[in-house]
């Protein structure tokens, strides 16, 4: 494993210090976020993962590669001190989730030996109830300094605002902060507010030094962004761990979104380690910080461990998803609604126009968003990947139109940057690209005849729910996409580039389970001309 040592700018924190006229305190920071209920193991575009492809030693992560990675560095780190973190957002994300709520996280989570664990936004995608279940069945600590959950009755008296553990005879301090936003993009309920981040750990801060703690920890979920502004503006704070954006940190990988850890000077001119680990379990966060006697950082060295197919499962963890996942392949075959006729999932056909699939996906989007201000849905005929017969529709058909494990996601971006996306969208039709768009609350017309960038005409936008009128190209909407799309995936850089972009919201498959159910059980696919082809 690479390690890198701040060196200069390490030492540069406490001018004229000596190793032997001083003693030194290091701790061991094993780390995971956003795991997302993701217990098996996932290719290498953060899909799951089949028994053959990771047979063929093609797949990633996984709770059983987790456990032999802990565990091994647990061993190679005996007699010291060590501690293992978790950043937030177990819940949602897969089969295992819907089957088993919080009862399978807390099961592996209490195995793995987690010792804190920051709240996530999607801790409360189920309402408050079944995060209170999950603190009820943890060994460990779930904390989160700035929610207030005094008046939520399910809630009240057990979410800590900040943690402290004795770790090789010192107090290690941690706080903690949940996104502002988490109201927005999860459900925990009118009685739950969510204060400032900074203010609120300034306070936690403040609090722990009062105690006489030393060497503090920020546990967050606020995002890679957010936890530099954090470590700028929050002094005391030593080292952050964080998650929610997903974030790779490498000194090695490329594409990663910077150096592990990211370094960042404080109002006191005290360079502050920033770490995360990515997400779905993929990495093992790695990170050895060491203390002087007078509590400053010294230096911050580390990698994130890569769980690929080098890393051996831990048998027994193998035996025991194999027992849990017996009832989740009767889950594949629960029938979740009906459909009157076949609903055309065809490429040949969703590719090219409007597809009755494409509206019934499209329509399910929006209409999980829409409380949320969302007016355009917009999904690519690429990831749509079947049709469904006539008849039942079981939750296996539902996987088979929607394999890629895509969330839901939001953008915010102008009118005339939906006119854009809708170009990109209808660019390569003449060779059957996956990035067409089909869409709700919009309709379109195309004239392929047309060049690239000159195809689309009479964008229309649904006002009030009943009337349409043409897109304001200076107005901003918010439009529900996939996660895959929102980050540029099918040329679709508009999405990229556009304003308060939100990547984690619940699985598209689950999004259209529910939004078959919501209509009574039975579901009668349509056109109604929202796309037009001009010859």
């Amino acid at each position: 494993m690479k390690r890198l040592l701040l060196g200069a700018t390490a030492l540069a924190l406490c001018a004229g210090y000596s190793t032997a006229a001083q003693a030194e305190y290091t701790l061991n920071i094993l780390h995971i976020n956003d795991f997302h209920s993701r217990f098996g193991p996932i290719t290498g575009t953060d899909s799951n993962c089949d028994a053959e492809t990771d047979a063929a030693g093609e797949c990633f992560g996984g709770v059983a590669r987790l456990k032999t990675a802990i565990d091994g560095k647990r061993s190679e780190l005996d007699g010291q001190n060590v501690v293992l973190v978790d950043a937030g957002d177990q819940f949602q994300g897969s089969l295992f989730y819907t089957q088993y709520r919080s009862e399978i996280i807390a099961e592996f989570a209490n195995d793995l030996g987690i010792e804190v664990m920051a709240v996530g936004n999607h801790e409360f995608d189920d309402g408050p109830e079944e995060l209170a279940k999950l603190i009820d069945a943890t060994d460990f600590p779930i904390i989160s300094g700035n929610t207030n959950v005094e008046n939520e009755p399910l809630l009240a008296g057990k979410v800590e605002g900040t943690h402290v553990l004795e770790i090789g005879g010192e107090k290690i301090g941690f706080v903690s902060a949940l996104a502002e936003d988490t109201d927005e993009t999860s459900s925990p309920g009118e009685n739950v507010e969510f204060d400032d981040t900074i203010t609120s750990l300034r306070t936690q801060v403040d609090a722990l030094t009062a105690a006489g703690v030393t060497k503090i920890i920020a546990l967050t979920h606020v995002g890679y962004t957010h936890d530099l502004e954090i470590a700028a503006n929050v002094p005391g704070i030593d080292v952050v761990v964080g998650g929610h954006s997903h974030t790779l940190l490498s000194n090695t990988e490329e594409g990663a979104a910077g150096p592990y850890p990211t370094l960042v000077k404080n109002p006191d001119g005290v360079e502050v380690p920033v770490v995360t680990a990515y997400s779905y379990g993929k990495y093992l966060g790695d990170i050895v910080v060491t203390w002087d006697d007078e509590g400053k950082v010294i230096s911050a060295e580390g990698a994130p461990i890569l769980l690929d197919a080098s890393v051996e499962p831990d048998a027994g963890y193998v035996a025991r998803l194999a027992e849990l996942e017996e009832p989740i392949q009767e889950l594949m075959a629960e029938v979740i609604g009906t459909a009157t006729e076949a609903i055309d999932g065809s490429r040949e056909v969703c590719r090219v126009e409007e597809c009755t699939m494409g509206n019934l996906v499209a329509d399910a989007m929006l209409d999980r968003v829409a409380d949320q201000g969302a007016t355009i849905a917009i999904q690519n005929g690429g990831g749509l990947r079947a049709s469904i017969d006539a008849g039942e529709i079981t939750m296996g058909e539902v996987l088979t139109v929607l394999p890629f494990s895509n969330t839901l996601a939001t953008v915010e971006i102008s009118g005339a940057d939906v006119i854009d996306a809708l170009e990109n969208g209808v660019s390569d039709i003449e060779n059957g690209a996956g990035r067409f768009p089909q869409v709700s609350g919009l309709k379109y017309s195309y004239t392929l005849t047309n060049p690239v960038g000159e195809r689309i005409s009479d964008v229309q936008v649904l006002v009030g729910g009943d009337a349409w009128a043409p897109i304001d190209e200076e107005a901003t909407y918010k439009v529900v996409t996939n996660n895959y799309m929102r980050g540029g995936g099918d040329g679709y850089g508009t999405f990229a580039e556009g304003d308060n972009p939100y990547d984690f919201g619940p699985p598209l498959e689950q999004v259209l389970a529910d939004y078959i159910a919501k209509q009574g059980g039975e579901y009668t696919p349509y056109t109604d001309g929202r796309i037009t082809i001009l010859q």
